[in-house]
């Protein structure tokens, strides 16, 4: 009887996830293999296949400009990830604190994060940093020099960069929840024998939390190396190419020039830097994660 039940049991759970595995094989595995069959092609939407073999992979690999967008990309990960979590950590170890009206200002931080990676967040950053935006108007009134955001190279990745940073509210919950799970003994101990509060963040908290720590950089870099509603409504990949990233100049190649086998392959190499990013991060998660468990156990060992 408890056999049947049992059996039965797993029967029902198969039939509860049997809609998703149904969406995951028809909307992300079947695309991920047709992609993955054209990018050994040159499919045209209009002239359909003539050729097949690893020619899109020889012109990847050849081309300046799509080297010139890894290294964009890359740059843009390197810089807005670190700065993206450093926010949010500042932000979780004020909102940490017992205060009136805290649970407002959690809210309130937590705000921007809703438009996250949206058009409508794109295009409110664009009017901000325009010419004539209130970005340059408050430049002004301080009486400083007018600066073309949108107009030169280096300016347009800081306000693409910028963007980013500013939607922190979703490490910041995880840190926020981290934090509040540390034992307060630890705490109370380190102020009993005079350890000051950056020394208690660094010693403890910061080592305490490190496993969310690692987790939102892993998440936070690989989503970076994916980004594409900023530089598309914001700059269009300018100015000059300056924030072509790899992701719009894939749509470019699929929907513009219509080169549906070229861009399966970038498709299918930009997976493959996210991946190696995060094997590289995996490799270092015994460096970067302090985990009290395994530390005990070499320990004894």
């Amino acid at each position: 009887m408890k056999r049947s039940r049992t059996q039965l049991r797993r029967r029902s759970a198969y039939l509860y996830i049997l809609p998703w595995l149904i969406g995951f094989a028809v909307f992300r595995l079947l695309p991920m293999l047709w992609s993955f069959v054209c990018g050994f092609t040159d499919m045209n939407l209009f002239r359909g296949v003539r050729q097949t073999g690893l020619m899109n992979y020889t012109e990847i690999f050849a081309d300046s400009t799509v080297l010139r967008a890894v290294g964009r990309t890359m740059l843009f990960a390197c810089v807005s990830v670190p700065l993206k979590l450093t926010a949010a950590m500042l932000a979780a170890l004020l909102l940490a604190r017992q205060m009136r009206g805290i649970r407002v200002f959690r809210t309130l931080y937590y705000l921007p994060s809703i438009l996250g990676g949206s058009v409508a967040a794109a295009v409110l950053w664009k009017a901000m940093f325009r010419d004539q935006g209130m970005v340059n108007a408050i430049l002004t009134a301080l009486h400083l020099p007018a600066v073309s955001w949108l107009g030169e190279p280096h300016a347009a990745m800081w306000v693409l960069i910028l963007l980013r940073v500013w939607e922190f509210g979703s490490p910041m919950l995880l840190f926020l929840a981290a934090l509040r799970q540390i034992p307060q003994d630890l705490l109370d101990a380190a102020d009993i024998d005079g350890a000051g509060a950056v020394r208690r963040f660094f010693r403890i908290k910061l080592p305490m939390i490190s496993p969310v720590v690692f987790y939102n950089l892993m998440l936070s870099f690989c989503a970076a190396l994916q980004e594409f509603s900023a530089p598309f409504v914001i700059t269009d990949g300018g100015p000059r190419g300056a924030t072509t990233l790899l992701s719009l100049l894939l749509y470019r190649s699929a929907f513009t020039a219509n080169e549906m086998g070229y861009a399966s392959a970038l498709a299918w190499v930009l997976f493959l830097i996210s991946a190696a990013c995060s094997a590289a991060f995996l490799l270092l998660r015994k460096k970067l994660v302090y985990l009290p468990d395994e530390q005990d156990a070499g320990g004894a060992a």
